[in-house]
């Protein structure tokens, strides 16, 4: 029986990158089923409602193996609701955010990193528990729990073991943040002793994006894990190494569930101008057909775009070149295609 995909098209920039998305994987033959869906800030102004994701969506994201989301808009202010992915992440508990960080040969030829960030992503700051105690003063709960610091734990060191990679760094503050950072890190020690062989390493969030800048290569071959405002933070500063926001791609994963998106927002500026570069979003789409059971289409489509985006023939504005959103997403099917028939 085909898997079943709810495809959240987004705002801004989005929907022209799921269309990117959607395109290659259909190139790729794809069996999962991929069912539209709308979702995001520019439905919620004309239809209003408590939530970005209409009942409707929510009910097909409910019945789906999985879901992707296209990038959305969160409107900053107090009245608008909780962001799609923080929904999504706390909803289904999908607790471990995944962005792996890899250089491409003809955007950075002098630097070669390859590593991944694990983020905790249903609390911390993120929680959203937020107090106004007067109008000149407010405060934010950064809530820290032993059971979602154990089981990002679990998750960072079974990635280190399945990819035989030697070296986990974890992210704190912990000579400020002694209770809440305190549990992660004890969570830290002791799924390091329960897997012996991987070295672990603690840096503060301040040295930290320091060291990414400086000598982001120390790095390579390990897995970076952090909570999560710190982490959203440094894969962030970490991606600035890789030629682009528009290729970095993440899974947002649980026990049962999981949701693709591309790491970075909605761009309403270049909103139908067909001019974003869609890497991440085509790569987060062929992420996700692995997780639903077809790898050889995911291997594929990445050997595909490393191959268009080292050629440089047909890339964005943003890595060097001057093709539109469908010329690039374009190429990479025809290639994956040709590597599927081989």
């Amino acid at each position: 029986m085909a898997k079943k995909a709810a495809v959240l098209k987004g705002d801004g920039t989005g929907p022209e990158l799921v269309d990117a998305m959607m395109h290659v994987l259909k190139a790729c033959n794809t069996q999962c089923e991929l069912i539209l869906c709308e979702a995001g800030s520019e439905q919620w102004e004309k239809n209003g409602g408590d939530t970005y994701i209409p009942d409707q969506t929510a009910k097909i994201m409910e019945e789906s193996d999985a879901c992707y989301k296209g990038p959305t808009t969160t409107i900053p202010r107090p009245d608008a609701p909780r962001s799609v992915a923080v929904s999504t992440r706390q909803k289904f508990q999908l607790y471990c955010n995944i962005r792996p960080i890899k250089t491409y040969e003809r955007l950075s030829p002098n630097k070669k990193l390859d590593f991944v960030c694990f983020r905790e992503a249903t609390e911390g700051l993120y929680a959203g528990i937020e107090f106004k105690i007067s109008d000149d003063s407010a405060i934010a709960i950064r809530k820290t729990t032993r059971k979602g610091c154990r089981r990002i734990a679990d998750a960072t060191f079974a990635w280190a073991k399945k990819y035989n990679l030697k070296k986990i760094i974890a992210i704190t503050k912990r000579n400020i943040l002694k209770e809440t950072d305190g549990i992660f890190w004890g969570e830290i020690e002791r799924a390091a002793k329960e897997n012996s062989g991987i070295e672990i390493e603690e840096y503060y969030i301040d040295n930290m994006t320091q060291q990414l800048v400086k000598n982001p290569e120390r790095f390579n071959n390990s897995v970076l894990v952090s909570t999560n405002l710190f982490m959203d933070i440094i894969s962030e500063c970490a991606s600035g190494n890789i030629g682009s926001i528009g290729n970095v791609y993440s899974a947002n994963i649980g026990d049962s569930y999981a949701m693709f998106e591309p790491a970075h927002g909605s761009a309403p500026k270049y909103k139908g101008m067909n001019k974003v570069n869609p890497t991440a979003a085509i790569l987060s789409g062929a992420w996700m057909v692995e997780y639903l059971g077809e790898p050889e289409i995911r291997n594929a489509i990445f050997l595909a775009t490393e191959q268009v985006i080292n050629e440089g023939k047909y890339v964005t504005y943003d890595i060097g070149g001057s093709a539109k959103t469908s010329e690039m997403a374009d190429a990479i099917a025809k290639i994956s295609k040709e590597k599927l028939r081989k």
